[in-house]
């Protein structure tokens, strides 16, 4: 076995000093960037500000419930005026404990830096326990400065959570369906939403107007659907600054006409803060039980206020839920109540018909506006999410506009939006009644809340660290009021109830088989990779023709030279003169900086002329047309080189040269090549380890720690025309001479002892996904001309 020679940490020599120097910065930069990225503290009047803009972007989908709860409530008829009063109070206490004191207090902390929803839960949990089922990460991601985890004592709670999540890929597994499930019942809301707020809004104009029919609401609110989706490609970046003001406009409207229907018609509806009316409630019988469906409808848009939370601060999200939304949506529900109480039969259209007529019309036009700005929250969301599970390797490649220069989170997606468009249409032109969609409606909402109480257990074990009956009380009060809806809604699986489980199961099906081939494909590509021995036993020339030019060759693996590299030389009797393996790959945290995007070492001897670059994204970067990924490649390339050169010139006029072999320890080349030990690792702006850190050279002047080969390995000095000093030169003209995008075309197929579930995943979904999903060149803007893909099968 070949082998390799290398010093003790005894013997690190001057090199060390240098890396200690140059890392002494390094470290108070990371620090500052650190700080950056981390809550910043607001002033008061900014905070009064952001919570105001905060009412346009989070609030909307649960603003709008008052316009169909009621109706959905009691879609057929009051038996009991008694029944008003009950139904009331489990609003109020709805209200109380799911958005008030579950979200906007305890998982609203759960963000990640910033990013709310299942995958930001899910992120935080990858970066504190490996569960993430691409094991793609390497210990130089951790220093990111959006990188943040928690430590543990070894005999901690948290510690044995941590290692009984990662012992089996089932738990990992168990966890990553939970959050698919939980994304493709947001992508339900994406549909439904905008299909009862808009359908709910046009039907405003039936109660001024009976004579018109059912058809004509309906053509409607299919209208501003249409009109609603078509827009999304501009974005909401230049009318944006009207949602705030439309928002809280509706709910002071709100609050102010349920107060005074509450003066006017009964005030005796303020006992339902009494919680006694509720058991009263429970006593009417399966057919009050099964009205919950429409009870919870109040509670919808909370799961969306944590989706988007965006850039907002949590503490400006609480001061506008507790200032604002909450005493106006317990007025509003209390002046509806009232108002049935007079008018039982009016209770399918309660909302419209408790209007004082003087305000009918300007409260109409309030009405759809706030629906609108609702459906557009929800439809952002679910662009914002399909991107998350994009970048985690859980959905297929699609095209992601970038809509606003200046907030990153504003995205459209072309495909995914006429697909809404189309879903939106059918469920709101399909279903007969609007009870049925809000029966679906609250199956999609009611399962997203109960994984995400279950998501928060692990991040407050690991992540919060809280104490165990913080912990119970949380769980405890979330599933008992959860559990309870979730057993009204399977009442009403059959009457719509059962729309967002298709929709889900198909979207579902679509993510884990995708999931499912990539894994497979990483781990062939890991299994496959060649060994570092063979190509430096190839010397040079890597036994072929060197021709001018660089040739990046695209790989899944951070480390390690992949399988389509040796198929490409063994087929081809030239190979350019700069070769380097680009890794792409997406990390657990939301963004990565610029300035840390981009990991650069060199491979083999200075002679050989090969490198590696690991380009590192978050969930929320983006790959904008206008970032030349060709030119961030050879410019980082180039600044190694350079850096390398300061590193050595350095060395070689304070320390002089130091012997590769002072301790004469050994260690085997393949294994080193697997730990990453055999190459440098000179990171561009983040701290760095020791034997990260060293560059090898094979120039006379000095020698690494890994410059000795054995076993019939090339161990002499580069010639003096390929010293560093003329690398930048040589690199500038290999750029000059051309840049070739080498890319692995691989196939996946069933073996032929497959199960047929297995054939029918591999060879026709996965297949036909890979055929009609972005190619990866398209999605890093790499230039067509310059491509050349290496073609490849291999067999699951």
């Amino acid at each position: 076995m070949s082998s390799i020679s290398v010093e003790e940490d005894g013997g690190r020599g001057s090199m060390w000093d240098l890396d200690q120097k140059l890392d002494q910065p390094m470290d108070e930069e990371a620090g500052k960037l650190r700080n950056m990225y981390r809550e910043k503290k607001f002033s008061s009047l900014l905070l009064l500000r952001l919570a105001f803009q905060s009412l346009g972007v989070v609030f909307g989908d649960l603003g709008t419930s008052p316009l169909y709860v009621f109706y959905n409530t009691f879609s057929h008829g009051i038996s009991d005026p008694e029944d008003v009063i009950g139904a009331l109070s489990l609003i109020i206490y709805s209200l109380t404990l799911v958005p008030l004191l579950k979200y906007v207090f305890v998982v609203l902390r759960a963000n990640d830096n910033g990013q709310g929803g299942t995958f930001a839960l899910y992120s935080l949990l990858c970066r504190h326990a490996k569960i993430n089922t691409i094991p793609n990460q390497h210990r130089t991601d951790e220093e990111l400065t959006t990188y943040s985890r928690q430590t543990y004592d070894e005999n901690s709670l948290a510690t044995k959570v941590k290692l009984w999540l990662e012992a089996h890929n089932l738990k990992k597994n168990v966890i990553l369906v939970l959050v698919l499930f939980a994304t493709c019942m947001t992508i339900g809301d994406g549909i439904l939403t905008p299909a009862i707020s808009v359908l709910s809004a046009s039907g405003g104009i039936k109660v001024n107007h009976p004579e018109i029919s059912k058809d004509v609401v309906i053509l409607v609110a299919v209208i501003i659907l249409v009109g609603l989706f078509s827009l999304q490609h501009y974005g909401t970046d230049k009318v944006g600054w009207l949602f705030a003001p439309v928002v809280l406009l509706w709910f002071l409207l709100i609050g102010a006409i349920g107060a005074i229907n509450i003066w006017k018609y009964d005030s005796s509806v303020l006992k339902a803060f009494n919680p006694v009316y509720i058991v009263r409630y429970f006593k009417g019988g399966r057919r009050n039980w099964t009205s919950l469906g429409g009870i919870m409808l109040s509670i919808t848009g909370t799961e969306a206020l944590f989706a988007d939370l965006s850039h907002f601060p949590v503490l400006a999200i609480q001061i506008a839920f507790t200032l604002v939304v909450f005493p106006c949506l317990l007025l509003a529900y209390s002046g509806q109540a009232a108002y049935i109480i007079r008018h039982q039969d009016h209770v399918f259209d309660a909302f419209y018909r408790s209007i004082p007529g003087s305000i009918y019309w300007p409260m109409f036009i309030v009405a759809t506006a706030a629906a609108i700005i609702a459906s557009q929250a929800t439809i952002s969301a679910t662009f914002s999410i399909i991107k998350q599970a994009l970048a985690l390797g859980c959905f297929p490649r699609v095209k992601v506009v970038h809509t606003s220069r200046k907030f990153l989170g504003q995205i459209y997606i072309p495909d995914i939006n006429w697909i809404l468009l189309l879903l939106c249409i059918a469920v709101t032109a399909g279903f007969k009644k609007q009870s049925q969609i809000g029966n679906a409606y609250g199956t999609a909402v009611v399962l997203v809340m109960l994984v995400t109480t279950l998501l928060m257990i692990p991040v407050m074990l690991l992540v919060w660290r809280s104490h165990l009956i913080f912990i119970f009380l949380f769980t405890a009060l979330s599933l008992i009021v959860e559990l309870t809806y979730f057993s009204a809604v399977l009442f009403k699986v059959n009457q719509g109830g059962w729309v967002p489980l298709v929709i889900a199961a198909a979207f579902l099906l679509i993510m884990y088989v995708w999931h499912y081939g990539t894994v497979k494909r990483y781990e062939f590509e890991l299994h496959s990779k060649v060994s570092l021995a063979w190509i430096l036993g190839l010397g040079p020339s890597l036994g072929l023709v060197r021709v001018p030019g660089i040739g990046f060759v695209y790989t899944e693996l951070p480390s390690g030279v992949p399988h389509i590299f040796s198929h490409l030389i063994t087929n081809l009797p030239a190979i350019h003169s700069v070769v380097v393996f680009v890794c792409v790959k997406y990390l657990p945290v939301y963004i990565v900086p610029i300035e840390e995007r981009f990991l650069v070492k060199r491979i083999g001897p200075k002679d050989f002329h090969m490198f590696r670059c690991v380009a590192r994204y978050g969930y929320k970067d983006l790959h904008r047309k206008d970032d030349n990924f060709e030119k961030m490649l050879f410019d980082n390339i180039s600044t190694f080189v350079r850096l390398e050169k300061m590193m050595e010139g350095y060395t070689d006029s304070e320390a002089g040269t130091f012997d590769a072999q002072k301790n004469g320890r050994t260690v085997d080349l393949v294994a080193a090549e697997n730990d990453d030990t055999l190459y440098s690792n000179v990171e561009i702006t983040t701290s760095h380890s020791s034997q990260d850190s060293i560059v090898p050279a094979q120039s006379g002047a000095l020698r690494s720690k890994h410059s000795t080969y054995q076993g019939g390995i090339s161990t002499s000095s580069a010639p003096a025309s390929q010293t560093t000093s003329d690398e930048y030169d040589f690199l500038n003209e290999c750029k000059d001479a051309g840049m070739v995008h080498i890319l692995g075309n691989t196939i996946v197929r069933a073996r032929r002892d497959s199960s047929p579930l297995k054939k029918i995943a591999v060879d026709y979904i996965y297949a036909f996904l890979r055929r009609i999903c972005r190619e990866n060149s398209v999605m890093l803007n790499l230039p067509h001309e310059s491509l050349l893909n290496v073609g490849q099968i291999f067999y699951i």
